[in-house]
């Protein structure tokens, strides 16, 4: 491939990076109380002001990792903007205590008055991630601190003791390893030890946790990765164990890659190539009309969940980073290939060109199914992050300065 289509990847990437930070400045600022609006329509307008609390999380730490890293975003508003949001957080993001656990909400009124909480530790991870990079943009240790404390607690629920999620234990349920578990902590590790030699060593023996969790994922002798499996890294009988979710797998790709890499691990570096990028990337294309597919039964047999054939935004952005992170890291051309394939469907279907940021929901056709732009589970996130890394991952390929 040419350095002139890597150019072309490269403008097209950076020009929609920051029609995506615009669209959400104008629109998702709560001026008045606080936080971000998540819930937005097709035009930027809000049509709920609920706050729900891991997208205000990752809200904070987009705006503060593009403050910390491109100059270009270095500006009074969005570091204005993100300390409000982490505000916000430190304020409103912890539910009243329930049989003496306290967990954070899984979404606020407009407020901050909690609304409902999740048995997961998700909003947790986000607000670690907030508190830590708003640290490293403000200098303010407070946050830092809190990071800590935050990611300890996660780590006892979820390696010593989870009753303080508030689930309780079923006679029937078979005790699994879902991969977004050890994925996200991973994510956390990396977050926590940048440049930080004692985060790093307390940490070490959880990332090397982490990644012989994910790597449980790979089943049936290296030819399917499952999303969950038992405890012992065994296949789970039923829908449950047969569920693959292509663009998870993605995206523990360029998680255990990132992590091979900063530790010189070589196998690790093949085996999330081959397993966690091509392998899925393979099972999970539409061959005929285009795109991931959301979800895949192993054995062929059709998902029980409804979207399961949709087109959703999210795992067309981990694709991407993962395939240009593997070509940087590799010159395979294959990867490069499937970057392109990739981003020829996203940047056809997605883009919104009348109002700015991406639709998040197309049918198996690549028709938009919802037109919000920000809902429960959208926010200032996946589109934002996608873009900022191929933009970086591009820079170093053209030889170009990064932080411009």
């Amino acid at each position: 491939m040419s350095k002139t289509e890597l150019e072309g990847f490269r403008n097209k990437i950076r020009a929609e990076l920051d029609r995506t930070v615009d669209f959400w400045v104008k629109h998702s600022h709560d001026q008045e109380y606080g936080g971000f609006f998540t819930c937005l329509g097709k035009d930027g307008t809000p049509y709920d002001d609920l706050k729900y609390v891991w997208l205000q999380g990752r809200q904070v730490w987009m705006y503060c990792r593009l403050y910390r890293t491109v100059d270009r975003f270095r500006t009074p508003e969005i570091l204005q903007a993100a300390k409000a949001g982490g505000e916000f957080l430190l304020s409103h993001a912890w539910a009243p205590p329930v049989a003496g656990s306290r967990k954070c909400a899984f979404c606020v009124t407009r407020l901050g008055e909690a609304v409902k909480v999740q048995r997961s530790v998700f909003s947790e991870c986000f607000y670690v991630l907030a508190m830590d990079e708003l640290a490293r943009v403000t200098g303010e240790s407070q946050y830092q601190s809190e990071a800590v404390r935050v990611m300890d607690q996660i780590v006892h629920w979820v390696r010593v003791d989870p009753s303080g999620l508030g689930r309780p234990e079923m006679p029937g349920a078979v005790p699994l390893n879902a991969m977004a578990v050890p994925m996200m902590l991973l994510c956390l590790v990396d977050q926590l030890e940048e440049g930080r030699g004692e985060l790093a060593e307390k940490y070490s023996e959880l990332g090397q946790w982490c990644v012989q969790q994910i790597l449980q994922h790979v089943q049936r002798d290296g030819t399917a990765i499952l999303e969950n499996v038992s405890k012992d890294g065994k296949e789970l009988s039923g829908c449950q164990g047969r569920h693959q979710n292509p663009g998870h797998a993605l995206e523990a790709g360029w998680f255990l890659l990132q992590y091979a890499v900063r530790h010189g691990d070589e196998g690790l570096k093949r085996t999330a190539i081959e397993k966690f990028m091509i392998l899925p990337f393979h099972v999970g294309w539409d061959q005929q009309q285009g795109g991931l597919f959301y979800f895949l039964d192993v054995d062929g047999h059709c998902p029980t969940q409804l979207e399961w054939s949709m087109k959703l935004w999210w795992p067309h952005c981990e694709a991407l980073i993962a395939f240009l992170m593997g070509y940087t890291e590799t010159s395979d051309p294959r990867l490069l290939e499937r970057f392109s394939q990739v981003y020829s469907y996203t940047f056809t279907h997605f883009p919104d060109s009348e109002h700015g940021e991406w639709f998040g929901y197309l049918n198996r056709e690549g028709k938009v199914e919802l037109d919000f732009k920000g809902g429960p589970f959208k926010g200032f996130f996946h589109v934002p992050r996608c873009l900022y890394m191929c933009e970086r991952l591009l820079d170093g390929l053209l030889g170009k300065p990064q932080a411009s």
